[in-house]
């Protein structure tokens, strides 16, 4: 069983299933059946999806609280199935709110003679606030499948008897010719625009974006495009028209093809930033969440930066535009400046390399396949009884 409520957790998940298939595959066993809730990519991965979950992507307090009744359904339709199919392994990819409440419902509920192997695919940031929360984790899960390398060292100093493994990022394997010597040559600058995947996130950084390449273009010309994970992103942003008479190219996917020519980019905060870092391309990292989730934020989040390379590298690589930060001036007057200087974004990719460098080796997934099958019985892996 696999859960997963966003497109990037979707994609982890379709990747994972096709790994574990194929490992199961080559070792002569009947290929395994995969069920549960995700999104499209998963079903095109042979998933039979009871529910498309990457619909309630969701962040912050409010969307919890307009959600609440929808998301405990959900949970509760989850554990019925679960508990009605009973497969060996339930997965749960990313997704760490309402992942790490479905594993504490499912052992508090789970039938006689049932002992379930159950995985978290990609830590939550429980390092980041609420560490609290670890503790659940490391009582419930029978394996942690971490992305980012600093996090097993931090559980084993304060749950040595948990297994965390690291396996690198999968978005290694994603961009595999990466790499880049030097930047693209061309008449004009490119500017990438990344407002995020969940609609919430568009609604608050779109509008931003735009004013910030208006004033930018006001000053020199630049090339503008835009890439959105789905149409219904990109209809969501060009619905209020803010981009009219801008010279803006929008599309769905094609990131690698994107970033490969980027001068600079504009992006939400989170793991785009490290696919940012991967094309070596600098980026402006901005950030704005509703009222109630930044008061919230700013009294628990415990580390000093949200753009995940500056958590990888020893001092920040991507400036951060932040709650009321982020606004439209100081987004423009940075990218003019950045724009103006070719030997400080020479400067830049040559740190963002070093921040990839740290990701790990290609084969995270097939490294993810494999720790968990080593859980399971006649999966190359033994069991255990639960505590």
């Amino acid at each position: 069983m696999l859960i997963a409520g966003e497109p990037s957790g979707d994609m982890l998940a379709a990747e994972l299933a096709e790994a574990l298939r194929q490992q199961v595959v080559r070792r002569g066993e009947p290929p395994p059946e995969f069920f549960g809730a995700g999104g499209p990519r998963m079903a095109a991965a042979g998933v039979e999806l009871a529910l498309d979950l990457t619909q309630f992507a969701i962040i912050g307090l409010a969307d919890v609280l307009r959600n609440l009744w929808r998301l405990r359904q959900i949970l509760k339709g989850m554990l019925d199935l679960a508990c009605d199919r009973r497969p060996d392994a339930i997965i749960c990819v990313d997704y760490g709110g309402f992942n790490r409440r479905f594993a504490a419902a499912l052992r508090a509920r789970q039938p006689a003679g049932w002992t379930p192997r159950l995985v978290q695919y990609v830590s939550p940031q429980v390092w980041a606030s609420r560490p609290g929360r670890a503790r659940t984790l490391a009582r419930d899960l029978d394996l942690l499948i971490s992305i980012l390398p600093m996090e097993k060292s931090w559980y084993a100093e304060r749950f040595p008897a948990f297994r965390v493994e690291f396996v690198g990022h999968p978005i290694v394997d994603r961009h595999p010719a990466a790499a880049r010597a030097q930047e693209a040559a061309g008449d004009r600058p490119r500017v990438l625009l990344l407002p995020g995947s969940r609609l919430s996130e568009i609604a608050r950084h779109w509008p931003l974006m735009v004013e910030a390449a208006r004033r930018v273009q006001a000053e020199t010309p630049v090339d503008w495009r835009a890439v959105f994970v789905d149409e219904a992103r990109k209809s969501a942003a060009l619905a209020a028209d803010a981009a009219a008479g801008l010279p803006l190219d929008c599309r769905v996917g094609g990131l690698s093809e994107a970033l490969q020519d980027a001068t600079l980019a504009i992006a939400s905060t989170g793991t785009v930033t490290l696919e940012c870092a991967l094309w070596q391309v600098p980026t402006l990292a901005i950030y704005r969440a509703s009222w109630s989730t930044y008061q919230i934020a700013r009294r628990i989040i415990r580390v000093r930066h949200l753009a995940l390379p500056n958590l990888l590298a020893p001092s920040p690589v991507m400036p951060e535009f932040l709650q009321h930060q982020a606004e439209p001036n100081r987004i423009a007057t940075a990218t003019l400046r950045w724009l103006g200087d070719a030997a400080e974004r020479a400067r830049i990719r040559r740190l963002l390399a070093d921040v990839v460098a740290r990701l790990g080796p290609p084969g995270a997934t097939e490294r993810a396949a494999t720790a968990i099958l080593s859980l399971l019985p006649g999966r190359g892996g033994a069991t255990r009884p639960l505590d």
